[in-house]
């Protein structure tokens, strides 16, 4: 017995290993559908499919109603494959339910069960039908009575045999479901014979029923009713999941009803759902089980109203969850199968080996859709089913079990041939050879049977587990596998390595933007084994091929530091070293922290303004991993040069800080904001600046400056100041006042000056004693009110002319272009005109060329030199005094003559010759001055060279 199982169960391992030759059951790839076939087919032969794969190939039975088809008996049916052809289909003998068996050496499978039916249509039996008689206004059906038949049916109506067919509308409707014509209202044009054309797609045919004669009584017009339901849907219909419902509903009525639908439970319909025209048929496409419920259908007109009512009933075919799986399994081991399945009503289960029902017994335990056998032996082996069924359909699904029995084998898997661990580390030796029953395993290393123990463990499947692993468990190890069926063995070596140890680590570090560090990761290995260092940050590792501009990996073979030179805020996280080595890995994780700066604030706003204060608020940017210690705050100004700081309350903004007062701002000016943090690293960048916004208007409170004044004409005084600057007039309407007041008296005189730029106010009055003192005082206004004014300043009046001229006046020539004019000091008092100096005119009476000019001294001077004038002219001259108000009169002319010239003109490239040497004097010329202003020249040699030596000398 025990050879015959090795024969049947090794046979599967010694066959090829291409799919299509792989021993298996049947496995169905197509399966038989419920077909109808029409009566009046041309086709003669009906083919049910089914085809099934498995090797050995399949052979193929079918059964009708349960009963098997004897396929070699009779010319009727015939396999075309494993398909079932029926050629000639009877209705009687044919009709019912078919199912595909396909079988081999594993066993048989039940294909789906497929009905075969026949569509077919008679004619109506064409005895007279009734005349139907009803009054105007009143409704009417016209019944239909559709002759024998199978297959769905579709019911249209002609019209005193019109082609056309009666077309519906809210008046008329034709029921698919009877076939039956409604006409909600007669009307005279209605009379007429009316016949019922029934279609069966199916069977390919259409008839035509006897006419029904419609004619109007003579008694009357029918006069208005209520709506009467005539045409309405089953109180329950039954719909599959995924399926599309109809529910029908028309009436009669006088006037003719309008038809609404609505769910009975109060939610509203969904969009899905579609209406005819006239609303007589409401469909509900793709149906699901949310679809269920009671539904309404409402007839009203202006008599009344009527509903009916009905239930959709929403049914689902059954559908897998969870099917069986091919098992195979060792002799004496247990099964259990579990299948699921959905469906509404629930489905049931049963189960099926080799296509025969099974039943629980001693052994096997079925219950619903579960199969239990706890102990397997060789007679278990075959192709289960599992079958889930409801009234609407039933689903199979399909196993193979396989019993399995042989020796212990390790050639499809051997234990490893060569195990490396370092010390102090795990291993586990895979011992799994294929054996059934199940093979005892014991151990060998070398020669000695191994011990087991705390380090030494036997797993379940018959691996070696070891642990905390020394130099001494290096050797060869043995599985040794039996059963009943034999004894296998297979060997493998174990080595055993130095531990890689990260010696010097990195440890968590602090440092500031800019800085350059190295992050130390060295370790101690296996000489035998390579090490390979990674390094990442913040969980993505760092490539340093790409040639990243900070990081930078340094040291040699077992030395993996890495250096991030100048650091920035971006490189604060994780850094991880992971040291690898084909057995283990370590790693060493450290936190950088980078400070920084901080971050510009954020939010910058003024929440509110007057005329000298902000109030600002702000948030804070990042601290860059250093609190902040202190904000400031600065403004600027179209009046400023770039950002200034500003004072505020509180005056030391700390960290915490985040809303301050702005003061000592200028009224009615336009400022913006900006916050600026800083840290115990530095000073970061500024925020944004806020929106620029003007301080309120305020009363002017800077006073004009060098306030001065004086000169003009006679009877004015003249008062001048340095204007105040735009940014310090603190509003709109911005202008001068003015303030004097004669030395002395108590009264003052006040006017506004309006133009802002305005630097000068001149009052004029007769009755101002020249030269008379004011005190003066200029303050400022705009249209908040006025401001400050300035100190007193004394300022003089303007003055008269001086009245007396320069007495004594002299001239004197000093040279041909010079003269000097001289002249006596006047002696002035405020009645005759103050004097602040002295103007000299002269000329020339010459009326071919007229010469005129003046000059001015100041002071008490009583001479002055009048230069570049021309030789041996004669020029006049007068002299007068000035003071702010003008000049005054001249005194009389005098006159004067300005010297002869001295030039003496030596004629270029005069050339003496005396004893045969020649002198030359070229381009030279000497202004001379001699007795009786004459220029001599001589022929003699001797005499003109004393001539021109005198001349050069004298």
């Amino acid at each position: 017995m025990v050879l015959l199982w090795k024969l049947i169960i090794l046979l599967p391992f010694t066959s090829c290993s291409t799919e299509e030759e792989t021993l298996h059951g049947p496995i169905f790839i197509q399966e038989p559908y419920d077909i109808t076939y029409s009566m009046g087919s041309v086709n003669p032969e009906v083919l049910l499919n089914c085809t099934a794969k498995g090797y050995p190939l399949p052979s193929y039975r079918w059964k009708q109603n349960g009963t098997d088809i004897d396929l070699t008996m009779s010319y009727h049916y015939r396999l075309v494959g494993g398909s079932l052809a029926i050629n000639n289909p009877r209705k009687k003998q044919d009709i019912g339910t078919y199912q595909c068996l396909a079988t081999n050496s594993f066993g048989t499978i039940l294909s789906r069960k497929a009905k075969l039916q026949f569509a077919y249509l008679e004619n109506f039996e064409m005895k007279t039908r009734s005349t139907v008689s009803v009054r105007e206004g009143q409704g009417v059906v016209l019944l239909c009575g559709p002759p024998p038949h199978h297959g769905g049916l579709s019911f249209a109506w002609t019209f005193n045999n019109n082609t056309l067919y009666v077309q519906e509308d809210r008046r008329r409707f034709v029921s698919q479901e009877t076939g039956n014509l409604y006409i909600a209202k007669v009307e005279p044009w209605d009379v007429g014979n009316y016949t019922c054309v029934v279609t069966n797609s199916k069977a390919g045919r259409s008839v035509q029923g006897p006419p029904t004669p419609l004619t109007l009584r003579s008694d009357g017009v029918m006069g208005e009713y209520e709506p009467k339901i005539e045409a309405r849907f089953p109180e329950t219909t039954y719909a599959a999941k995924g399926s599309s419902a109809k529910l029908e509903c028309f009436a009669l009525g006088n006037p003719v009803p309008s038809i609404s639908w609505r769910r009975s439970d109060g939610n509203s319909l969904t969009k899905k759902i579609k209406h005819d025209k006239n609303k007589g048929v409401l469909e509900i496409p793709d149906v699901q089980q949310e679809d269920g419920g009671s539904y309404e259908c409402i007839a009203e007109n202006i008599r009344g109203r009527n509903i009916a009512r009905g239930q959709l009933f929403v049914y689902a075919l059954p559908e897998w969850d969870k099917k069986i799986e091919n098992a195979f399994l060792s002799l004496y081991d247990s099964l259990f199968w579990e299948c699921k399945a959905k469906g509404k009503p629930t489905p049931s289960y049963s189960w099926l080996k080799n296509g025969q029902p099974l039943m629980s017994e001693e052994r096997i335990q079925v219950e619903n859709g579960t199969l239990i056998i706890p102990m397997l032996n060789m007679s278990d082996s075959g192709l289960y089913q599992c079958v889930a069924e409801n009234k609407y359909d039933t689903i199979y699904a399909s196993a193979e079990l396989r019993v399995i029995a042989a020796a212990p084998d390790f050639s499809k898997n051997p234990v490893k041939k060569t195990s490396i661990v370092q010390v102090g580390g795990e291993v586990t030796i895979g011992c799994r050879p294929s054996a059934s029953p199940r093979a005892a395993i014991d151990w060998r290393k070398g020669p000695e049977v191994l011990r087991l123990n705390k380090r030494a463990l036997l797993l379940e499947d018959g691996s070696l587990r070891l642990y905390n692993i020394t130099k001494s468990d290096a050797g060869v190890y043995t599985c040794i596998a039996t059963n009943q069926f034999g004894v296998a063995r297979n060997s493998g070596n174990l080595i055993v390595k130095e531990r890689t140890v990260i010696t010097i680590a990195p440890s968590n570090m602090d440092v500031t933007v800019g800085e350059s560090i190295v992050l130390p990761c060295q370790v101690s290995h296996d000489p035998s084994i390579a090490v390979a260092f990674t390094w990442s940050f913040s969980g993505n590792q760092i490539d340093f091929k790409r040639g990243m501009p900070h990081f930078e990996r340094i040291g040699g073979e077992s030395v993996g530091d890495l250096m991030i030179r100048n650091i920035q805020l971006h490189h604060s996280g994780k850094y991880v070293c992971m040291v690898q080595t084909t057995l283990d890995s370590q790693s060493t994780a450290v936190d950088i922290i980078v400070r920084g700066p901080p971050g510009p604030p954020e939010d910058v706003r003024v929440e509110h303004i007057s005329s000298t204060t902000a109030v600002l608020s702000w948030k804070s940017g990042k601290d860059n991993n250093s609190p902040v210690q202190i904000y400031s705050i600065q403004t600027r100004t179209p009046f400023s040069v770039g950002w200034q700081a500003v004072s505020t309350v509180p005056e030391v903004l700390n960290g915490r800080t985040h809303k301050a007062t702005v003061v000592d701002l200028s009224p009615w000016v336009e400022y913006e904001f900006r916050v600026v943090a800083r840290n115990s690293v530095g000073t970061g960048e500024p925020s944004k600046p806020s929106a620029l916004l003007k301080t309120k208007a305020a009363v002017p409170t800077v006073a004009p400056t060098n306030v001065s004044g004086g000169g003009g004409s006679r009877s004015e005084l003249v008062i001048t100041w340095e204007p105040v600057p735009e940014e310090l007039q603190n509003g709109e309407g911005f202008g001068y006042i003015i303030m004097f007041r004669p030395l002395g008296s108590t009264t003052w005189t006040k006017a506004a000056v309006a133009p802002i730029e305005a630097s000068k106010y001149v009052y004029r009055n007769e009755s101002i004693t020249p030269l008379s003192p004011f005190e003066v005082k200029v303050g400022v206004y705009n249209n908040e009110g006025e401001g400050t004014l300035s100190s007193i300043s004394i300022v003089y009046a303007g003055e008269d002319e001086p009245q007396i001229a320069p007495a004594g006046t002299s001239a004197l020539s000093i040279s041909a272009a010079e003269v000097e004019v001289s002249w006596q000091p006047v002696a002035w008092n405020r009645h005759t005109g103050r004097v602040l100096g002295y103007e000299v005119l002269y000329w020339t009476d010459d009326p071919k060329e007229s010469t005129a000019g003046k000059v001015r001294v100041n002071g008490n001077v009583t001479a002055k030199n009048i230069t570049g004038l021309k030789a041996n002219t004669v020029y006049f001259a007068t002299v007068r005094a000035y003071n702010t108000a003008g000049t005054g009169p001249s005194s009389a002319p005098v006159n004067v003559t300005t010297k002869k010239s001295p030039l003496a003109t030596v004629r270029k490239d005069l050339l003496f010759r005396c004893s045969s040497v020649p002198l030359a004097f070229r381009k030279f010329q000497k202004r001379v001055t001699v007795n009786y202003g004459k220029v001599f020249h001589r022929s003699n040699c001797r005499l003109g060279l004393w001539l021109l030596l005198f001349i050069f000398f004298f």
